[in-house]
Parts: structure tokens; C-alpha cells; sequence
């Protein structure tokens, strides 16, 4: 039975999160919130943002109510939204939360500057103000309307989602919760990133804060975020497939793990020399390689437990 109407539109203000350089601010806009084509089980629907339409696969389990959480899953660089949902089904049974996996095609969201940088320049690699893309236009954006979209479509009361993302997805949520810091996310796990954002001045973007607009970033409340860096142990190989390897990549390590510890460890260092709370955990994943299910249920355990 569908859970909605599909012709039916639900009009009323939501806020987004507008960011520019001289930081970040809080800005209400009303947009239309048009429920989503979701229903009981396994299936996908076709979201609408920006004129772009992105295909959003999810899994609703028989027994969710009123109160069932969100979680977002992010692929990684396959694009393959259809795998992570499957892998993700019976945990979202077992915990009996709506999974959510959109698909950020490579058709609409181009290379590691369209989704794991976010879109938020045309070439991540050399940000400028000239290349800064309009907010609207960044893959960070989707998730905000997309929850509203599912929350409105389910009846559901939860007024905040949990964000997985895998490999370029880990890389995409680590850096979402920069950009969009005052979202309605609650937790977040980062599993197995190839390569981080640091939250350093003296690093140049995309692998620090120097030369973008996070510049100006409120550290003490990016480090009290909910934010679980997690990586396999055996996810050390130097010369693993799509592993970036340059200079500024290499001094956060050679491979996934050392460079998870070194993005934990730069949030210690900052918390601890600042007197800030830290909100942040490191969590190796014993006798796991980069894959994705043992990373997933890891995820799912960390955030209902």
C-alpha cells in the first residue's frame, strides 16, 4: 500500500544552511517539501532537486513507526546506491530505522570534484571565489530536502538523521558536516576514506581548511559532532585501487588506516590544545579489508548502540 499520494504536495518553510566566505550562517528559506514515492519494503523513487533527478534507493521495514530514525548511506566511488541499500537491509530491520541510499550519478555529479568534494567548486583541487559553485548546485545539498521529503512522505516525528558513508562516501559525509555544520544530523560514521579534509589553516584545500571558505570554520563545534572515523584493519594497502597518493595526501599516511588515525589525531590535538570537547572516536575494524559490509554493520552498530 502506498503511504502517499503521488500527485500530493505538502508546502511549507524548511531551513537550509547557507554557507560563504566569511562563514556559515543559518538562513530560512521556504521550499516546497514534495513527499516522496516510498512505501513498505525495498524500492527506489525518483528525487528532484535543482533540476537534476537523483535516484534514491531505500528500505522501509515492516515494523517502523512514528519515531524510527533515518539513515543516510553513501556509496562509495562505484556509484553503486542499489548494493549499499541490499547490504544495509537487515540492519535497518534489525534496528528498525528507514535506510535512505541516494545515488550521486557520475552523469550528474562528475568525479571526486562532483561528489567527494561535494561540488562545492568546479575543480576542488584549486578552490577560488570564482569557481565557488552556487550552494544549490553542491551534492551536500540533496540531503537536507531529500529528509524532508522522507520524513513528510512517513509520517515520521525524528527531527534528525544518521549519515554512513563508505570509501567516497565517508569522504563525502567528513566533509558535509564541514560545510553544512548546522544540518540536522546527529551521528555520522566516516568508514574507510581514502583521504581527509583536515581541520587545519595551514593546509591548503582539499586536504586542509587554506584557500576555501571553511577558513573561518567554528572548530570547537565541528569537534563536538557526533563523528565516528572508522577504517578495516587490513585496510592498509599503499597500492590500493583509486588510493590518491601527492604530497599533501601522503603526509596524512600511505594507506587508509594510518590516514584514519591522522585525522582523529589532528581533531585530539586541536581539542586538547584548545581545551575544546571532543566529541569525535577512532573505531579499527579487526579482520576487515576496504569492504563494505563489515563496515556498514560496524556503522549500524556504532550509532543504536
Amino acid at each position: 500500500m502506498k503511504l502517499i499520494l503521488k500527485n500530493f504536495l505538502l508546502f511549507f518553510t524548511v531551513f537550509i544552511i547557507s554557507c560563504s566566505p566569511a562563514g556559515s550562517s543559518f538562513t530560512p528559506s521556504p521550499i516546497p517539501v514534495i513527499p516522496a514515492e516510498i512505501s513498505i519494503g525495498s524500492g527506489t523513487f525518483i528525487f528532484s532537486f535543482n533540476n537534476i533527478d537523483v535516484e534514491v534507493f531505500y528500505h522501509v521495514p515492516a515494523a517502523y513507526t512514528a519515531s524510527s530514525k533515518v539513515v543516510f548511506a553513501l556509496h562509495g566511488g562505484s556509484r553503486d546506491a542499489e548494493g549499499v541499500r541490499n547490504n544495509m537491509i537487515q540492519k535497518s530491520i534489525e534496528y528498525n530505522f528507514v535506510l535512505i541510499a541516494p545515488k550521486f550519478s557520475s552523469q550528474n555529479f562528475s568525479l571526486g570534484d562532483g561528489y567527494n568534494l561535494g561540488n562545492v567548486y568546479e575543480d576542488g583541487d584549486n578552490p577560488s571565489t570564482s569557481t565557488l559553485n552556487d550552494e544549490e548546485e553542491w551534492s551536500f545539498s540533496i540531503i537536507e530536502p531529500l529528509f524532508d521529503s522522507v520524513v513528510s512522505s512517513l509520517s515520521l516525528m525524528e527531527e534528525k538523521y544518521n549519515l554512513f558513508g563508505f570509501s567516497a562516501g565517508a569522504q563525502f559525509v567528513h566533509r558535509f558536516i564541514q560545510f553544512k555544520p548546522n544540518a540536522r544530523f546527529n551521528k555520522v560514521v566516516a568508514g574507510a576514506a581514502g583521504w581527509y579534509t583536515v581541520p587545519d589553516n595551514n593546509i591548503p584545500f582539499p586536504y586542509g581548511l587554506d584557500n576555501s571558505i571553511l577558513t573561518n570554520t567554528n572548530l570547537s563545534n565541528l569537534l563536538s559532532k557526533d563523528l565516528y572515523i572508522q577504517v578495516g584493519a587490513l585496510d592498509n594497502d599503499p597500492n590500493s585501487v583509486g588510493l590518491r597518493h601527492n604530497e599533501y595526501a601522503d603526509a596524512q599516511g600511505l594507506n587508509r588506516v594510518t590516514r584514519a588515525v591522522h585525522f582523529f589525531e589532528s581533531g585530539q590535538n586541536i581539542a586538547e590544545s584548545s581545551n575544546y570537547n571532543l566529541n569525535w572516536s577512532l573505531h579499527i575494524i579487526q579482520g576487515a579489508g576496504h569492504n563494505l559490509i563489515p563496515n556498514a554493520d560496524n556503522a549500524c552498530d556504532l550509532m543504536f548502540n
